[in-house]
């Protein structure tokens, strides 16, 4: 418990955490009703997850069938990074507000 105790101490030393105790850092954010802005984000976050590997999988699949190789060799690249894009604009527009009171 005395390690614990030395690890808080040296953690509430640093500025940012400093800050976070002087400001009385709280949760409050979390209580609030989210936003649209905020479901919109998590809506592209799921849907990161659809274009991403099932998608390609799909894709895969059907060059096989269709015996087209550059189905998977340029749509898959494309794919994923289209679900890397989404996923990071969902990130941003669902976690902007969250994100310091979480880490504080």
């Amino acid at each position: 418990m005395n390690l614990i105790r030395k690890i808080a101490q040296a953690i509430a030393k640093t500025k940012f955490a400093s800050k976070a105790i002087n400001e009385n850092a709280d949760l409050y954010t979390f209580k609030e009703k989210p936003s649209g802005k905020v479901f919109g984000g998590i809506f592209l976050m799921v849907i990161s997850y659809i274009i991403g590997w099932p998608m390609i999988g799909l894709f895969g699949a059907l060059s096989l069938y269709w015996n087209e190789p550059l189905m998977i060799v340029v749509g898959g690249p494309l794919l994923f990074g289209l679900a890397h894009l989404a996923f990071l604009a969902g990130l941003y527009l669902a976690g902007g507000k969250y994100i310091m009171p979480f880490i504080r």
